[in-house]
């Protein structure tokens, strides 16, 4: 009798191990699937700003070539054809600042879907005329767009082209952050001077803007 009541009590012991066993393989099967549906989902992001990114560089491009061979000042990025989202705004020049290492082109106006494509025009005269150009750009983490434009500082330079091909260049004459609905630092009222406004999120706050501002140079 003995013996039969040690080996019954082994049996439940081992009963709650394995339904243990069982958790614990159910926990990382889910685990795994979990980690499968994440990567795929970054995977997607990726190719998704790796497209836009392609985007960017085709209207670069494109803009060098219209500066060369036209004078059409409203040429039509709709070419480019497959994305409806980019059928009616147009490159209007082009921003280069060397020490970020930032080349981009610039479209007429600002939304969500064209901010995601280029840097975009919010407010403000045409490149290079009298009044306040600003304009808007994501601040991602990989660097693109306006991603280290933190790095800049007052007396660094700003490159500005419009679509002759004319380049003009803009001191940094101020750098701070705004709250996000502040919009002052639009403000048209100049005393008729060329100015530039470069505006971006400030990652560590989604209540904050920086605001980076430039004057042209005689």
């Amino acid at each position: 009798m003995k013996n039969i009541q040690i080996e019954f009590s082994d049996e439940i012991a081992e009963i709650p191990y394995e339904e243990e066993k069982k958790k614990y393989k159910l926990l990382f099967i889910i685990s795994v699937i979990i980690a499968v549906i994440s990567l795929l989902f970054l995977l997607g992001n990726f190719y998704q700003y790796h497209q836009k990114e392609k985007i960017s560089k085709e209207l670069l491009n494109k803009y060098h070539l219209t500066t060369l061979y036209s004078d059409n000042s409203s040429y039509e990025i709709s070419e480019l054809g497959s994305d409806s989202l980019i059928q009616n705004p147009f490159v209007i020049g082009m921003i280069k600042i060397d020490k970020i290492n930032l080349n981009y082109p610039i479209l007429s106006e600002s939304n969500d879907e064209l901010l995601r494509i280029s840097l975009c025009r919010f407010s403000g005269p045409m490149p290079n005329k009298t009044g306040n150009l600003c304009i808007a750009g994501h601040n991602y983490m990989d660097n693109r767009f306006f991603g280290r434009l933190n790095e800049l500082n007052i007396g660094d330079k700003i490159e500005i082209y419009d679509l002759s091909g004319q380049k003009k260049s803009y001191k940094i004459t101020q750098k701070f952050e705004v709250v996000a609905d502040d919009l002052s630092c639009t403000s048209q009222n100049v005393n008729n001077e060329k100015m530039v406004t470069l505006l971006t999120c400030d990652n560590s706050n989604q209540n904050k803007r920086l605001v980076i501002q430039g004057k042209i140079t005689k």
